[in-house]
């Protein structure tokens, strides 16, 4: 298979990978008391859009619950198949998670707007993994509900 077919920018085929999506775990997510920044206000809103969110922050290691959800530390750790990983990394911070995104096989992993690392997408796309790049999931999923 060409893995390039799993590198995801029509507008028509992110849609598709929003229908298809039920289950967002969000790698580094951020709690409520970071309200203002993306990394907790466009999970909330998928939240609230009707999508089940799985907190996976990076730091904050005292967060039990974020969304009023238990916290993972780890993709592997919910146990079970998610459907999309959400990242709110830095691009260079990224690769030291694709191991572990790879193990849990999700459908799709989505680089937040302003990042991108062809290198872990490369990875993530050949293993059958769809791969959207430096977009933003919340004004996505708003042009779905449209």
């Amino acid at each position: 298979m060409d893995w390039k077919r799993n590198i995801i920018s029509d507008a028509n085929d992110i849609l598709d990978v929003l229908r298809a999506t039920k289950s967002i775990a969000v790698l580094g997510i951020k709690p409520e008391s970071h309200d203002g920044q993306p990394a907790f206000y466009v999970p909330a809103h998928m939240a609230a859009a009707g999508y089940e969110v799985i907190p996976v922050p990076v730091y904050f290691p005292e967060a039990t619950e974020i969304l009023g959800r238990k916290v993972f530390r780890s993709i592997q750790e919910i146990g079970r198949q998610v459907d999309m990983v959400n990242v709110f990394r830095r691009p260079n911070d990224i690769d030291q998670h694709v191991d572990d995104i790879l193990a849990a096989k999700p459908k799709s992993v989505w680089f937040q707007l302003g990042i991108r690392n062809d290198a872990a997408a490369q990875r993530l796309a050949e293993a059958g993994i769809k791969v959207v790049q430096d977009r933003c999931l919340m004004v996505e999923e708003g042009r779905l509900s449209r």
